[in-house]
């Protein structure tokens, strides 16, 4: 079950390339900040240390993923940052990534991730919110949606990221279709992803700037944090791909207002 649970997952990651909408820029030159916007910090990983925080965060789906393999050995926390590799290793392809499921779940806030994108085309990074139950049923208000916050598709342009929403996991499965949004220079350097989740709508940010807003498919229900270095479904889409690629993410924070911070978070250990 975990098994095809992934390989949805993969799908839907692979779906979001093949069905982006035109690149837009930002909504208006205003730039918004979850302090302004009436939020308050109340879950963040820094990643200090030499390790991962393994109250906060475990690797997630170790085995294989797409044309690769999801391996530890491709996680790493140094420098103050999470560092997630695309590595090559003889004839083997090693990807990486991390997810909050059942140490941190929550509804409605403000999730922002500042971090440097992968160089290469071929692999992606991604910085998305995954529900527990998404495969459950086809209502998103009950069992929830993928919220992919952040994927750098590098293959569609150096200056996109895209976004996007999925829900009812199956014969059924609907999306949003990827929402592109375009932003000199945002592959160079450290930048802020981030979503705002209400009850009414999701909003997507890139360094504070607003992009999109939607309203389909809103869930209501706890859900996790993921972060992530992809692989595509064929090797011939890496023939330009650098090894070793990394994804470096330093910081998560998560940000709500006090009416929700006590009854729409949960953590578990």
């Amino acid at each position: 079950m975990m098994k095809l649970f992934f390989t949805v997952s993969w799908l839907i990651l692979m779906m979001n390339v093949i069905a982006q909408r035109p690149a837009q820029g930002p909504m208006s030159q205003k730039k918004y900040s979850p302090e302004k916007l009436g939020y308050k910090l109340a879950w963040q990983d820094e990643f200090n240390g030499n390790a991962l925080d393994t109250t906060k965060w475990k690797v997630r789906g170790v085995g294989e993923r797409a044309i690769a393999y999801v391996s530890e050995e491709a996680v790493k926390v140094e420098d103050g940052y999470l560092k997630l590799y695309a590595l090559q290793k003889g004839d083997s392809l090693l990807g990486s990534a991390i997810g909050t499921q059942g140490l941190f779940m929550s509804k409605y806030g403000y999730y922002e991730c500042r971090a440097k994108l992968q160089r290469s085309p071929g692999v992606w990074g991604a910085f998305w919110i995954q529900s527990p139950d998404i495969s459950k049923g086809e209502d998103p208000a009950v069992y929830g949606a993928e919220i992919d916050i952040m994927e750098f598709f590098k293959k569609l342009g150096t200056d996109i990221v895209s976004h996007n929403v999925h829900w009812a996991y199956g014969p059924h499965q609907q999306t949003t279709h990827g929402m592109q949004s375009y932003l000199k220079g945002v592959s160079e350097g450290f930048h802020k992803f981030a979503l705002e989740w209400t009850p009414d709508k999701y909003i997507f940010y890139v360094d504070g700037y607003k992009f999109y807003e939607v309203t389909q498919a809103i869930s209501h229900i706890d859900e996790y944090m993921i972060l992530s270095m992809e692989y595509p479904s064929e090797k011939e889409e890496i023939s330009k791909t650098i090894f070793p690629d990394v994804f470096v993410v330093d910081y998560v924070r998560v940000y709500q207002k006090q009416s929700s911070e006590k009854n729409h978070t949960k953590k578990t250990k």
